[in-house]
């Protein structure tokens, strides 16, 4: 009788667990889509709120991005995230974020800066505020 309990009990908890076929597709989907994280696709800025863009690389090489970006809400501040580089051309994204710093800038222009990894093969960079663009720069690499 434990036994036959047993068994039964397997047997429903088998029924219950994801099986291989065609989960094991959707699941490599769903990580391969975690994997890839969304680009920002609202800008909170307009066009005379981000301005001094200028591209440079580090001593690996990888590009270095610089801008100033404006917010009259002093709980904001600009930030530049998600940097990619695809083959001789990378992408950073201008977005809003939280004022971390406890203070706020004087004429509220915020120094943005940020560094895209892996992108030591290319040779220009798109700054994008959410579907728009701000700047194609050529990147400058030492000889």
């Amino acid at each position: 009788m434990k036994a036959g309990l047993w068994l039964a009990a397997s047997a429903g908890l088998a029924a219950c667990s994801p099986s291989g076929g065609g989960n094991a597709t959707a699941n490599a989907s769903a990580r391969s889509a975690a994997a890839e994280a969304p680009h920002p696709t609202y800008c909170f800025f307009k066009d005379a709120a981000a301005k001094g863009w200028a591209a440079s690389t580090d001593k690996s090489g990888n590009i270095d991005v610089k801008g100033k970006a404006h917010l009259d809400d002093t709980r904001y501040s600009g930030a530049l995230i998600q940097g990619e580089a695809r083959g001789d051309a990378a992408t950073i994204w201008l977005t809003m974020a939280p004022n971390t710093t406890g203070y706020a800038m004087g004429d509220n222009w915020w120094d943005v800066s940020a560094t895209i990894p892996n992108s030591a093969a290319a040779k220009t960079v798109t700054v994008m505020c959410g579907k728009k663009t701000l700047a194609t720069l050529t990147v400058r690499r030492p000889k």
